[in-house]
């Protein structure tokens, strides 16, 4: 590849400057597969419901590399000896470990390619840059998956208090307005150490943990979990599930060549091979929104009405329960839909549907986050905490919702 780096300083909200470590760094955030990003919104459908929720996944890749920068630096004052090739490698984990998303962000990882998560399709982007940066990524992949003999730095990509959630929290809570996710991600990362090759905070940083586990799980509720994000992504989900089956009947539909060809495919027996991969790295969000405006006039009553409801904002009801949804509701919902618009069951079954969401802030079981005290114990956080109980954090809450049209 012919190299024309300047190392280049770029402008973030919520950080200020971050500077680009490296011309190998540069080169990657050139590439065709990363400026993708940029078509890509961090928060799926949330925009209907926060209307700032515009950011993509390439604010949150250089936001999460930029604290990655900070923690190092943190690290390396305090005496953990990290080579240079390390770092760059940690650089690189962290720039990509978001590369394998979908449109609109995870409403899209299981209804375009089913049984391929967006880590299955970061990793096979990961390889094939590798391939034609002549194996420059080895070691960022190596930390990606885990098998780099020192465990501390998988953690900084991916675990608990990970460089991700620091910057997803607080650029999301940014950008929606929502401060109750706002966490002080820069005086977490002044607490971080290392010790017995796992990483620990300092006992004096347990406040900013509190409020971090707190701040998660407000967030979920608030944001990710909102009734409205997740009844237009259900749709959103079920539209392509919509489109999948006319398609497979031999239905002829406007899309762009790379929607195209995962409508026709089975996406169970999808074979990423390169051609796959390239394919699915010219489809974004831009892609379901001109085919939502396509579909909105198709002579499918499913596919068109569906298409409408997410451009207009004319979405279903939702009702949250904390018990499960009597068979005997979803019926009585299904037959008033059925009814309504002349559907048959199946049909009605895109517009009446019920599941669960779930919301744990902190979990006791994998790769706990750990206290350091003075004397050098590391105590788990929901032991040491005396100020909010989060070991009752760390339960899971389960929620049932039922979605179906509105009586006009």
């Amino acid at each position: 590849m012919q190299s024309n780096n300047k190392l280049k300083i770029i402008n973030d909200p919520i950080y200020g400057f971050i500077t680009i470590p490296s011309a190998l760094i540069f080169e990657l955030i050139e590439h065709p597969y990363f400026q993708r990003l940029r078509r890509i919104t961090q928060m799926g459908m949330s925009y209907l419901v926060y209307p700032g929720a515009q950011h993509t996944r390439f604010h949150h890749a250089l936001g999460a590399m930029f604290l990655m920068q900070r923690a190092l630096q943190v690290l390396k004052f305090k005496k953990v000896a990290i080579s240079e090739d390390e770092e760059e490698a940690l650089y690189i984990a962290i720039l990509l470990h978001d590369i394998g998303h979908g449109p609109f962000s995870h409403a899209m990882e299981h209804s375009i390619v089913e049984n391929v998560s967006h880590e299955d399709i970061s990793l096979l982007f990961m390889n094939q840059l590798n391939i034609e940066f002549e194996g420059k990524l080895d070691l960022a992949i190596q930390i990606f998956k885990n098998k780099y003999p020192r465990k501390f730095l998988h953690q900084l990509v991916s675990g608990q208090l990970d460089m991700d959630r620091l910057d997803y929290l607080r650029r999301d809570s940014f950008y929606t307005g929502v401060s109750e996710g706002n966490v002080n991600s820069q005086r977490l990362i002044s607490m971080l150490n290392v010790k017995e090759d796992a990483l620990v905070v300092e006992e004096k940083g347990i406040y900013s943990v509190e409020k971090f586990i707190v701040a998660r799980r407000l967030l979920y509720w608030q944001v990710y979990l909102h009734k409205t994000s997740l009844v237009a992504e259900q749709l959103l989900v079920r539209l392509l599930q919509r489109a999948k089956e006319l398609v497979g009947q031999g239905v002829d539909l406007p899309a762009s060549e790379a929607l195209s060809f995962f409508l026709k495919k089975s996406t169970a027996a999808i074979d990423f091979s390169l051609e796959t991969l390239n394919t699915f790295s010219r489809l974004d969000d831009y892609d379901i929104i001109s085919a939502m405006k396509s579909w909105s006039h198709a002579k499918d009553f499913v596919l068109s009405e569906i298409s409408k409801m997410l451009l207009n904002r004319e979405l279903l009801s939702i009702k949250l329960k904390k018990k499960p949804i009597s068979e005997k509701k979803i019926e009585e919902k299904l037959r008033q839909a059925m009814d309504q618009h002349n559907l048959s069951r199946e049909e009605a079954s895109y517009f009446v549907f019920s599941g669960t969401i779930s919301n744990q802030a902190y979990s006791m079981n994998k790769d706990t986050i750990n206290l350091i005290r003075k004397n050098g114990k590391v105590v788990d956080v929901a032991k040491a905490s005396d100020q909010l109980n989060i070991e009752a954090l760390s339960e899971k809450v389960i929620k049932y919702y039922l979605c179906y049209p509105k009586n006009h």
